[in-house]
């Protein structure tokens, strides 16, 4: 599905490269794994090739997607839930998960509307912080702009 300097997107970490495709002997079973450099982290990760799909790694979105993510972010007629920090807290986390760029922008969202209405957990300012910079990372790439660029204009949305 990839290939070497490919950038993928891997769940909850966010874009990576893919720095070299290895075959390694694991339990006298030899199997082939994306090694993987999260841009944002510098952390190198290793994905077994065969199960890539299973565990969400998937390729940068498009301009079409990009389109769509805005679109999640300018939405206002959402309701948000009433429940405590830590419930809530436990179903953005699950969606930020799924590694879906759609799902990463409602939660970035919500966290923005929630915190125009009160003031977020400590939980939660770092799971908007995190929904931000899975976003605009993935965003500049798609479009091949600046970091900074994309900042402005998903703070211009929340303004």
């Amino acid at each position: 599905m990839f290939v070497q300097g490919d950038m993928a997107v891997y769940p909850a970490h966010g874009v990576g490269l893919i720095e070299a495709i290895e075959k390694k002997s694991i339990g006298g079973v030899d199997q082939c794994f994306y090694v993987m450099r999260i841009l944002n982290t510098d952390m190198t990760i290793m994905i077994p090739t065969a199960t890539s799909e299973n565990v969400g790694l998937r390729s940068i979105i498009s301009q079409d997607e990009v389109t769509q993510v805005l679109q999640i972010l300018q939405e206002r007629d959402v309701e948000l839930t009433t429940q405590t920090w830590n419930r809530r807290y436990r179903e953005y986390m699950d969606k930020i998960k799924t590694g879906s760029a759609f799902e990463v922008a409602e939660v970035l969202r919500d966290l923005y509307l929630l915190r125009g209405d009160k003031d977020l957990s400590y939980g939660e300012r770092k799971m908007l912080d995190t929904a931000m910079s899975l976003l605009v990372k993935e965003i500049s790439l798609a479009q091949k702009v600046e970091e900074a660029a994309v900042v402005a204009k998903i703070e211009q949305i929340f303004c």
